[in-house]
């Protein structure tokens, strides 16, 4: 498991991420296309603080949310309190605590890191995913957009040629999306990048960017098992 520095830290400032990202609704139009989760039994693997969970709740059969960290699953839990057909589990990526061919949409945000080190939690997808299921892993493109720039530049250790291969060889497809950060304030907008990037490149990127929003490019990998 390697911890995620934004949401673990900063659970409050990840709200407000989740709240800025994609306000189109871009990926999970795109999402639906490929796989709607209505009447369908869907696993969110790291969900976090529970975030997306009411929005699989609202036409899925039943939703479980997996999540390593203790106090986010505290969070999830009390989010979804009132959802029927809601379950958040303690749990890792690569040991899911779901039976076996027992879900028909997975779902991973920004939970995978980036691709190479995720065999663990691909082959357990294969073990709980049903036949005919799809699994989704949203991750970040950095090959263009002004974010993709900053994530280059703030993660210089991650090749994301190589983030491509690694995905195209484990069979997965790849639908590129456009999407933005949009912020209210300049001040939620300076919060959420110090979250994502170190003080160093944070500054750099935040002290030749003007406004509240800023292009954001993503992948949308999927998988029919």
């Amino acid at each position: 498991m390697i911890p995620s520095p934004n949401i673990w830290h900063h659970p409050g400032l990840y709200e407000l991420e989740n709240r800025s990202v994609d306000p189109e609704g871009r990926i999970e139009a795109a999402m639906r296309e490929l796989a709607d989760w209505a009447g369908r039994d869907v696993l969110d693997v790291g969900c976090g603080s529970g975030y997306h969970l009411p929005l699989f709740a609202a036409t899925a059969r039943t939703v479980v949310g997996v999540e390593p960290h203790p106090p986010l699953v505290t969070l999830a839990r009390r989010r979804t309190a009132g959802l029927r057909g809601v379950t958040v589990l303690p749990g890792t990526a690569q040991r899911l605590p779901v039976p076996d061919v027992s879900v028909d949409v997975a779902h991973a945000r920004w939970a995978y890191f980036f691709g190479p080190g995720s065999e663990p939690g691909l082959a357990e997808l294969h073990r709980v995913v049903r036949r005919g299921g799809t699994a989704f892993v949203i991750d970040n493109d950095g090959t263009r957009s002004t974010f993709g720039r900053w994530f280059r530049l703030g993660y210089p250790q991650v090749d994301p040629d190589a983030v491509e291969r690694f995905w195209s060889a484990h069979g997965w497809s790849r639908v590129p999306l456009d999407v933005e950060w949009r912020f209210s304030t300049r001040e939620e907008l300076e919060q959420v990048v110090r979250i994502e990037l170190d003080p160093r490149t944070a500054d750099t990127v935040l002290a030749e960017h003007e406004g509240t929003t800023v292009d954001y490019a993503v992948n949308l990998w999927w998988r029919r098992f």
